[in-house]
Protein backbone atom coordinates (compact mmCIF):
# COMPACT_ATOMS: atom_id res chain seq x y z
CA UNK A 1 0.00 0.00 0.00
CA UNK A 2 1.40 3.44 -0.74
CA UNK A 3 2.89 5.25 1.88
CA UNK A 4 3.82 9.15 1.93
CA UNK A 5 6.52 8.64 4.33
CA UNK A 6 8.03 5.60 2.34
CA UNK A 7 7.79 8.19 -0.32
CA UNK A 8 9.73 11.15 1.24
CA UNK A 9 11.64 8.66 2.29
CA UNK A 10 12.48 7.02 -1.07
CA UNK A 11 13.30 10.80 -2.10
CA UNK A 12 15.96 11.70 0.71
CA UNK A 13 17.72 8.33 -0.02
CA UNK A 14 17.76 9.66 -3.85
CA UNK A 15 18.59 13.23 -2.69
CA UNK A 16 21.65 11.35 -0.62
CA UNK A 17 23.25 9.56 -3.30
CA UNK A 18 26.55 11.06 -3.85
CA UNK A 19 26.11 11.69 -7.39
CA UNK A 20 22.68 13.31 -7.38
CA UNK A 21 24.28 15.43 -4.71
CA UNK A 22 27.20 16.41 -6.80
CA UNK A 23 24.95 17.43 -9.45
CA UNK A 24 22.51 19.35 -7.56
CA UNK A 25 25.44 21.34 -6.06
CA UNK A 26 26.79 22.48 -9.34
CA UNK A 27 23.66 22.87 -10.60
CA UNK A 28 22.85 25.36 -7.40
CA UNK A 29 25.83 26.89 -7.93
CA UNK A 30 25.35 28.06 -10.98
CA UNK A 31 21.89 29.39 -10.36
CA UNK A 32 22.91 30.95 -7.58
CA UNK A 33 25.50 32.37 -9.47
CA UNK A 34 23.27 33.93 -12.22
CA UNK A 35 21.56 36.37 -9.04
CA UNK A 36 24.83 37.57 -8.54
CA UNK A 37 24.73 40.32 -11.20
CA UNK A 38 21.84 41.21 -13.53
CA UNK A 39 19.69 43.02 -10.98
CA UNK A 40 22.57 45.39 -10.92
CA UNK A 41 23.55 45.34 -14.24
CA UNK A 42 20.06 46.31 -15.79
CA UNK A 43 19.84 49.38 -13.90
CA UNK A 44 22.08 51.50 -16.06
CA UNK A 45 21.32 51.16 -19.23
CA UNK A 46 17.66 52.69 -17.11
CA UNK A 47 19.12 54.77 -14.68
CA UNK A 48 18.59 58.22 -17.31
CA UNK A 49 14.63 56.79 -16.81
CA UNK A 50 14.56 56.43 -13.29
CA UNK A 51 16.53 59.92 -13.14
CA UNK A 52 13.78 61.89 -14.78
CA UNK A 53 10.80 59.68 -13.42
CA UNK A 54 11.48 60.17 -9.84
CA UNK A 55 13.00 63.53 -10.10
CA UNK A 56 16.81 62.70 -8.76
CA UNK A 57 20.06 64.10 -9.54
CA UNK A 58 22.92 62.13 -11.43
CA UNK A 59 25.28 61.75 -7.77
CA UNK A 60 21.53 59.77 -6.27
CA UNK A 61 21.12 57.96 -9.24
CA UNK A 62 24.56 56.57 -8.90
CA UNK A 63 23.70 55.51 -5.37
CA UNK A 64 21.44 52.68 -7.06
CA UNK A 65 25.05 50.87 -7.70
CA UNK A 66 26.87 51.90 -4.76
CA UNK A 67 24.25 51.11 -2.00
CA UNK A 68 24.48 47.17 -3.46
CA UNK A 69 28.55 47.76 -3.03
CA UNK A 70 28.51 48.87 0.67
CA UNK A 71 26.01 46.37 1.77
CA UNK A 72 28.75 43.87 -0.10
CA UNK A 73 31.46 45.64 2.09
CA UNK A 74 29.30 45.85 5.18
CA UNK A 75 28.24 42.20 4.95
CA UNK A 76 31.11 40.85 3.50
CA UNK A 77 33.29 40.83 6.82
CA UNK A 78 30.06 39.28 8.21
CA UNK A 79 28.76 36.26 5.68
CA UNK A 80 31.03 33.58 7.17
CA UNK A 81 29.68 34.27 10.54
CA UNK A 82 26.43 33.87 9.41
CA UNK A 83 27.44 30.30 7.59
CA UNK A 84 28.70 29.65 11.25
CA UNK A 85 25.42 30.22 12.75
CA UNK A 86 23.26 28.42 10.40
CA UNK A 87 25.32 26.25 7.88
CA UNK A 88 26.47 27.51 4.45
CA UNK A 89 23.38 25.75 2.70
CA UNK A 90 21.37 27.94 4.30
CA UNK A 91 22.74 31.40 4.58
CA UNK A 92 22.71 31.21 0.66
CA UNK A 93 19.23 30.35 0.66
CA UNK A 94 18.99 33.26 3.14
CA UNK A 95 20.76 35.01 0.37
CA UNK A 96 18.70 34.29 -2.71
CA UNK A 97 15.60 34.87 -0.29
CA UNK A 98 16.96 38.79 -0.26
CA UNK A 99 17.79 39.43 -3.49
CA UNK A 100 14.33 38.21 -4.62
CA UNK A 101 12.91 40.45 -2.21
CA UNK A 102 14.68 43.31 -3.06
CA UNK A 103 13.81 43.03 -6.92
CA UNK A 104 10.16 43.27 -5.82
CA UNK A 105 10.49 46.08 -3.43
CA UNK A 106 12.84 47.87 -5.68
CA UNK A 107 9.92 47.63 -8.27
CA UNK A 108 7.32 49.80 -6.50
CA UNK A 109 7.95 53.37 -7.77
CA UNK A 110 8.64 55.53 -4.88
CA UNK A 111 12.23 56.87 -3.92
CA UNK A 112 12.17 55.17 -0.68
CA UNK A 113 11.22 51.68 -2.25
CA UNK A 114 13.35 52.07 -4.54
CA UNK A 115 16.58 52.52 -2.59
CA UNK A 116 15.64 49.97 0.13
CA UNK A 117 15.15 47.35 -2.22
CA UNK A 118 18.72 47.80 -3.31
CA UNK A 119 19.86 47.43 -0.51
CA UNK A 120 18.45 44.04 0.27
CA UNK A 121 19.64 42.93 -3.44
CA UNK A 122 22.77 43.80 -1.90
CA UNK A 123 22.64 41.95 1.15
CA UNK A 124 21.48 39.46 -0.69
CA UNK A 125 24.37 39.31 -3.51
CA UNK A 126 26.98 39.62 -0.69
CA UNK A 127 26.23 36.37 1.27
CA UNK A 128 26.43 34.55 -1.93
CA UNK A 129 29.70 36.52 -3.66
CA UNK A 130 31.70 35.72 -0.03
CA UNK A 131 30.32 32.08 0.37
CA UNK A 132 31.10 30.70 -3.10
CA UNK A 133 34.65 30.74 -3.02
CA UNK A 134 34.93 28.90 0.02
CA UNK A 135 32.02 25.80 -1.03
CA UNK A 136 34.10 25.68 -4.21
CA UNK A 137 37.40 25.20 -2.53
CA UNK A 138 35.88 22.77 0.09
CA UNK A 139 34.31 20.38 -2.23
CA UNK A 140 36.04 21.03 -5.51
CA UNK A 141 40.10 21.44 -4.32
CA UNK A 142 41.13 20.12 -7.40
CA UNK A 143 39.17 22.02 -9.58
CA UNK A 144 39.11 24.85 -8.35
CA UNK A 145 39.73 26.86 -11.68
CA UNK A 146 37.92 24.97 -13.34
CA UNK A 147 34.43 25.48 -11.09
CA UNK A 148 35.51 29.28 -10.45
CA UNK A 149 35.35 29.82 -14.16
CA UNK A 150 32.23 28.45 -14.86
CA UNK A 151 30.22 30.40 -11.99
CA UNK A 152 31.86 33.11 -13.29
CA UNK A 153 30.99 33.37 -16.64
CA UNK A 154 27.53 32.17 -15.09
CA UNK A 155 27.81 35.76 -13.32
CA UNK A 156 29.23 37.45 -16.67
CA UNK A 157 26.57 36.30 -18.84
CA UNK A 158 23.78 37.15 -17.02
CA UNK A 159 25.42 40.21 -16.36
CA UNK A 160 25.33 40.74 -19.86
CA UNK A 161 21.46 39.93 -20.56
CA UNK A 162 20.69 42.16 -17.95
CA UNK A 163 22.07 45.07 -19.60
CA UNK A 164 20.80 44.16 -23.14
CA UNK A 165 16.90 43.41 -22.04
CA UNK A 166 16.65 45.95 -19.64
CA UNK A 167 15.64 48.68 -21.94
CA UNK A 168 13.52 46.38 -24.29
CA UNK A 169 11.92 44.76 -21.73
CA UNK A 170 11.02 48.24 -19.86
CA UNK A 171 9.41 49.21 -23.46
CA UNK A 172 7.20 46.25 -23.77
CA UNK A 173 5.97 46.18 -20.35
CA UNK A 174 3.08 48.87 -19.59
CA UNK A 175 4.73 49.41 -16.20
CA UNK A 176 8.24 50.35 -17.52
CA UNK A 177 11.33 50.43 -16.22
CA UNK A 178 9.22 48.94 -12.94
CA UNK A 179 8.58 45.75 -14.64
CA UNK A 180 11.68 45.25 -16.09
CA UNK A 181 13.46 45.40 -13.18
CA UNK A 182 10.91 43.16 -11.19
CA UNK A 183 11.20 40.28 -13.80
CA UNK A 184 14.78 38.91 -12.35
CA UNK A 185 12.90 37.87 -9.21
CA UNK A 186 11.77 34.91 -11.04
CA UNK A 187 15.59 33.80 -11.61
CA UNK A 188 15.59 34.25 -7.73
CA UNK A 189 13.04 32.18 -7.19
CA UNK A 190 14.50 29.33 -9.78
CA UNK A 191 17.44 29.82 -8.07
CA UNK A 192 15.37 29.61 -4.35
CA UNK A 193 13.71 26.23 -5.50
CA UNK A 194 17.22 24.33 -6.79
CA UNK A 195 19.30 24.83 -3.62
CA UNK A 196 16.72 24.00 -1.13
CA UNK A 197 18.75 20.66 -0.79
CA UNK A 198 21.73 22.52 0.39
CA UNK A 199 19.78 24.09 3.21
CA UNK A 200 19.73 20.61 5.08
CA UNK A 201 23.84 20.81 5.92
CA UNK A 202 23.81 22.22 8.85
CA UNK A 203 27.34 22.93 9.94
CA UNK A 204 29.85 24.72 8.64
CA UNK A 205 33.36 24.42 8.34
CA UNK A 206 33.95 28.14 8.15
CA UNK A 207 36.17 29.24 11.48
CA UNK A 208 34.83 32.36 12.57
CA UNK A 209 37.11 35.48 11.20
CA UNK A 210 38.80 37.43 13.67
CA UNK A 211 37.30 41.16 12.78
CA UNK A 212 40.11 43.28 14.99
CA UNK A 213 42.81 43.78 13.13
CA UNK A 214 45.23 43.91 15.66
CA UNK A 215 44.63 39.54 16.61
CA UNK A 216 44.03 38.84 13.06
CA UNK A 217 47.56 38.16 10.97
CA UNK A 218 45.54 38.53 7.88
CA UNK A 219 44.52 42.40 8.44
CA UNK A 220 48.54 42.26 8.81
CA UNK A 221 49.26 40.52 5.61
CA UNK A 222 50.90 42.98 2.55
CA UNK A 223 49.54 39.86 -0.06
CA UNK A 224 46.17 40.01 1.89
CA UNK A 225 45.92 44.03 1.42
CA UNK A 226 47.29 42.93 -2.41
CA UNK A 227 44.61 40.47 -3.08
CA UNK A 228 41.66 42.68 -1.14
CA UNK A 229 43.29 46.09 -3.51
CA UNK A 230 43.21 44.48 -6.72
CA UNK A 231 39.13 42.88 -6.00
CA UNK A 232 38.13 46.40 -4.88
CA UNK A 233 40.09 47.90 -8.03
CA UNK A 234 38.87 46.18 -10.50
CA UNK A 235 35.30 46.02 -9.08
CA UNK A 236 35.78 50.00 -8.63
CA UNK A 237 35.95 49.73 -12.75
CA UNK A 238 33.52 47.21 -13.37
CA UNK A 239 30.48 49.11 -11.22
CA UNK A 240 31.86 52.65 -12.66
CA UNK A 241 31.29 51.64 -16.28
CA UNK A 242 27.90 49.52 -16.04
CA UNK A 243 26.55 52.68 -14.19
CA UNK A 244 27.86 55.55 -16.95
CA UNK A 245 28.94 53.35 -19.96
CA UNK A 246 25.39 54.37 -21.43
CA UNK A 247 25.04 57.67 -20.35
CA UNK A 248 28.53 58.71 -21.70
CA UNK A 249 27.77 56.76 -25.41
CA UNK A 250 24.13 58.79 -25.24
CA UNK A 251 26.11 62.18 -24.31
CA UNK A 252 27.91 61.39 -27.66
CA UNK A 253 24.34 60.56 -29.93
CA UNK A 254 23.95 57.02 -28.74
CA UNK A 255 20.23 55.62 -28.91
CA UNK A 256 19.32 54.22 -25.66
CA UNK A 257 18.41 51.27 -26.56
CA UNK A 258 21.62 51.11 -28.50
CA UNK A 259 23.93 52.26 -25.27
CA UNK A 260 22.39 49.59 -23.21
CA UNK A 261 23.18 46.80 -26.35
CA UNK A 262 26.81 48.45 -26.46
CA UNK A 263 27.30 47.96 -22.61
CA UNK A 264 25.60 44.49 -22.77
CA UNK A 265 28.26 43.74 -25.44
CA UNK A 266 31.13 44.70 -23.52
CA UNK A 267 30.31 42.21 -20.71
CA UNK A 268 29.81 39.63 -23.53
CA UNK A 269 32.94 40.39 -24.90
CA UNK A 270 34.83 39.82 -21.60
CA UNK A 271 32.68 35.64 -21.40
CA UNK A 272 36.11 34.52 -22.79
CA UNK A 273 38.51 36.11 -20.23
CA UNK A 274 36.21 35.16 -17.50
CA UNK A 275 36.27 31.43 -18.53
CA UNK A 276 39.50 31.16 -19.64
CA UNK A 277 41.19 33.62 -16.65
CA UNK A 278 40.80 30.93 -14.21
CA UNK A 279 41.89 27.87 -15.70
CA UNK A 280 45.45 30.15 -17.33
CA UNK A 281 45.71 30.97 -13.46
CA UNK A 282 45.31 27.90 -12.07
CA UNK A 283 47.87 26.44 -14.22
CA UNK A 284 51.00 28.91 -13.41
CA UNK A 285 53.54 29.60 -11.21
CA UNK A 286 52.47 32.98 -10.71
CA UNK A 287 50.03 35.74 -12.48
CA UNK A 288 51.71 38.48 -12.84
CA UNK A 289 51.74 38.37 -16.55
CA UNK A 290 47.99 38.20 -16.58
CA UNK A 291 47.80 41.20 -14.57
CA UNK A 292 49.90 42.94 -16.86
CA UNK A 293 47.71 41.86 -20.27
CA UNK A 294 44.91 43.27 -18.43
CA UNK A 295 45.86 46.15 -17.74
CA UNK A 296 47.32 46.77 -21.16
CA UNK A 297 43.89 45.83 -22.79
CA UNK A 298 42.22 48.05 -20.21
CA UNK A 299 44.52 51.24 -21.08
CA UNK A 300 43.71 51.11 -24.84
CA UNK A 301 40.25 50.45 -24.21
CA UNK A 302 40.00 53.55 -22.31
CA UNK A 303 42.26 55.53 -24.80
CA UNK A 304 39.97 54.43 -27.95
CA UNK A 305 36.82 55.44 -25.33
CA UNK A 306 38.10 58.72 -24.59
CA UNK A 307 39.42 59.57 -28.29
CA UNK A 308 35.83 59.31 -29.61
CA UNK A 309 36.29 58.93 -33.42
CA UNK A 310 33.81 56.43 -35.41
CA UNK A 311 30.99 53.76 -34.11
CA UNK A 312 33.55 51.16 -35.05
CA UNK A 313 36.46 52.64 -33.17
CA UNK A 314 34.13 52.91 -29.94
CA UNK A 315 33.10 49.43 -30.54
CA UNK A 316 36.66 47.59 -30.74
CA UNK A 317 37.53 49.85 -27.29
CA UNK A 318 34.34 48.90 -25.63
CA UNK A 319 35.38 45.03 -26.34
CA UNK A 320 38.98 45.63 -24.98
CA UNK A 321 37.55 47.00 -21.70
CA UNK A 322 34.70 44.01 -21.18
CA UNK A 323 37.73 41.63 -22.05
CA UNK A 324 39.70 43.29 -19.28
CA UNK A 325 36.91 43.05 -17.26
CA UNK A 326 35.67 39.00 -17.61
CA UNK A 327 39.28 38.58 -16.55
CA UNK A 328 40.40 40.41 -13.50
CA UNK A 329 36.65 39.59 -12.03
CA UNK A 330 37.55 35.61 -12.42
CA UNK A 331 40.92 36.35 -11.56
CA UNK A 332 40.53 38.09 -8.39
CA UNK A 333 37.75 35.22 -7.76
CA UNK A 334 40.42 33.03 -8.20
CA UNK A 335 43.11 34.41 -6.11
CA UNK A 336 40.88 34.37 -3.01
CA UNK A 337 41.64 30.33 -3.07
CA UNK A 338 45.09 30.58 -5.16
CA UNK A 339 46.45 32.74 -2.30
CA UNK A 340 44.95 30.44 0.62
CA UNK A 341 45.94 26.85 1.35
CA UNK A 342 42.34 25.92 2.80
CA UNK A 343 39.08 26.62 2.80
CA UNK A 344 38.65 28.39 6.13
CA UNK A 345 41.66 30.61 5.00
CA UNK A 346 39.39 31.00 1.51
CA UNK A 347 36.38 32.38 3.35
CA UNK A 348 37.96 34.79 5.25
CA UNK A 349 40.17 35.95 2.63
CA UNK A 350 36.95 36.15 0.35
CA UNK A 351 35.83 38.37 3.32
CA UNK A 352 38.42 41.09 3.77
CA UNK A 353 39.11 41.27 0.38
CA UNK A 354 35.20 41.66 -0.47
CA UNK A 355 34.23 43.64 3.04
CA UNK A 356 36.95 46.09 2.34
CA UNK A 357 37.30 46.30 -1.63
CA UNK A 358 33.69 47.02 -2.20
CA UNK A 359 33.91 49.78 0.02
CA UNK A 360 36.93 51.03 -2.23
CA UNK A 361 34.58 49.96 -5.03
CA UNK A 362 31.43 51.99 -3.36
CA UNK A 363 33.12 55.11 -4.58
CA UNK A 364 33.08 55.02 -7.90
CA UNK A 365 29.89 55.36 -9.25
CA UNK A 366 28.00 57.99 -6.83
CA UNK A 367 31.98 60.43 -7.05
CA UNK A 368 31.38 59.91 -11.37
CA UNK A 369 28.07 60.93 -11.20
CA UNK A 370 28.73 64.04 -8.57
CA UNK A 371 31.74 64.61 -11.12
CA UNK A 372 29.99 65.10 -14.14
CA UNK A 373 27.19 67.08 -12.12
CA UNK A 374 29.34 69.56 -11.42
CA UNK A 375 31.83 69.75 -14.45
CA UNK A 376 29.00 68.42 -17.16
CA UNK A 377 31.81 66.42 -19.22
CA UNK A 378 33.18 63.16 -19.11
CA UNK A 379 36.26 63.38 -20.14
CA UNK A 380 37.63 63.80 -16.62
CA UNK A 381 35.79 60.38 -15.53
CA UNK A 382 37.67 58.37 -18.15
CA UNK A 383 41.02 60.14 -16.82
CA UNK A 384 40.18 59.02 -13.67
CA UNK A 385 39.71 55.32 -14.63
CA UNK A 386 43.53 55.42 -16.39
CA UNK A 387 44.99 56.28 -12.78
CA UNK A 388 42.24 53.66 -10.84
CA UNK A 389 43.79 51.03 -13.62
CA UNK A 390 47.09 52.03 -12.93
CA UNK A 391 46.67 51.29 -9.67
CA UNK A 392 45.03 48.40 -10.38
CA UNK A 393 48.22 46.72 -12.05
CA UNK A 394 50.50 47.97 -8.96
CA UNK A 395 48.21 45.68 -6.66
CA UNK A 396 47.76 43.04 -8.73
CA UNK A 397 51.91 42.40 -9.92
CA UNK A 398 51.67 41.84 -5.89
CA UNK A 399 48.79 39.76 -5.69
CA UNK A 400 49.57 37.43 -8.64
CA UNK A 401 53.26 36.25 -7.17
CA UNK A 402 52.95 32.35 -5.69
CA UNK A 403 53.08 32.22 -1.72
CA UNK A 404 50.09 32.03 0.85
CA UNK A 405 48.44 34.43 3.67
CA UNK A 406 48.80 33.24 6.83
CA UNK A 407 46.21 31.18 8.78
CA UNK A 408 43.66 33.60 10.79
Amino acid sequence: MFSFGNAASRHDRFIHKPAVKHTLLIMGIILVAFNLRPSITAVGPLIGVIRDDLGISNGMAGLLTTLPLLAFALLSALAPRIAMRFGNGFAILIGVTAIGTGILVRSVEMTFTLFFGTILIGIGIAIGNVLLPGIVKKNFPLKVGLMTGIYSICMSGWAAIGSAVSVPLAQNFQSGWQGSMAIWSILALIAFVVWLPQARIKKSSIRLPKLDPKNNPLWRSPLAWQVTLFMGLQSFLFYTMVSWLPEILQSRGMEPATAGLMLSGMQVAGLPGTFLSPLLAGKLPHQRGMVAGIGIMYLTGLMGLLIGGNFLMLVISIALIGLAQGSSISLALTLLSLRASTATQASNLSGMAQSVGYFLAAIGPISIGFLYDQLQSWTPAVLILFAIVTLLVIAGLGAGRNDYVPES
